[in-house]
């Protein structure tokens, strides 16, 4: 049996610290897509020593990034991964043997990752075993239209034992901004499916979601890391549902007058 061929697909951005080692765990794959929206840094210096196939896209979410991606891959087996990511030696080959001999009625693959904060692996908080569907055909496998943690539906979705790695809350001011941006597509992607804000959601939710992670789903079982995870999602939900009602108010009439006439009028 011939085998299968492979696009890896990585999407960057300003993302030279990391690069270099996730780029090491896929340089066996027949073709290397680096889809960039425009880095500033040496990010595209160092994806060129590995890759020729180098594109550049204006960035709007994750999701309407990749999928602009997906069709340009060579192959018809396309491996998704971030830049800040790295397939371990037996998730490597486990792929290879697949693409040896891979199966035909499967339509792609959902991989477990390790999500390391501040470098060591937590499993709790929900951080495990956490199933990415990354591995796919690539003309069956596109992103839901969501601002933020889409994901790829497939009819037939096999499961891989190896795990890639996330380097995850390292720094604690770049995790801050990030989420920051997360936050803004949280409450767009909310207000576009016409959820709406309640007084509730905002005072019981983000208490709930501590003691559900930090005490049911074991975090205090990791230490400060537990905590740390467990309070960053508290917040990541109180601002969330805060962006919603935001949105609310800039909608409303009462709300744009005081915007547009009155803002900083002291």
């Amino acid at each position: 049996m011939t085998r299968t061929p492979l696009t890896v697909l990585i999407p960057t951005f300003n993302c030279e610290r990391h690069l270099p080692a996730c780029l090491e765990s896929v340089k066996w794959a027949d073709e290397i897509l680096i889809c960039d929206s425009y880095s500033t840094d040496s990010t595209l210096d160092i994806a060129r020593q590995y890759t020729d196939r180098v594109i550049r896209h204006e960035y709007i979410n994750s999701a309407k990034q990749k999928n602009w991606a997906i069709p340009q891959a060579a192959h018809d087996w396309v491996l998704i991964i971030d830049s800040d990511e790295v397939l371990e030696a037996a998730l490597q080959t486990e792929i290879q043997q697949l693409l040896a001999d891979m199966p035909d009625m499967v339509d792609g693959f959902r991989i477990p990752r390790k999500n390391l904060i501040f470098g060591q692996w937590v499993q709790s908080c929900n951080m495990y075993p956490d199933y990415n569907t990354r591995l796919f055909r690539r003309d069956r496998g596109r992103y839901v239209d969501k601002e933020v943690h889409a994901d790829v539906p497939l009819e037939q979705v096999g499961t891989l034992k190896g795990h890639f790695i996330h380097h995850d809350f390292e720094d604690v001011e770049d995790q801050v901004r990030k989420w920051a941006r997360y936050i803004r597509y949280e409450g767009d992607e909310m207000r576009k499916v016409g959820r709406v804000s309640r007084w509730f959601h905002l005072v019981f939710r983000p208490p709930l979601i501590f003691l559900y992670l930090y005490f049911f789903k074991g975090g205090f079982r990791e230490g400060f890391r537990g905590f740390y995870v467990a309070m960053m999602w508290t917040f990541y939900t109180f601002l969330k549902h805060a962006r919603l009602w935001e949105l609310e108010w800039r909608e409303s009439e009462p709300g744009r007058r005081y915007w547009e006439e009155d803002h900083y009028d002291l």
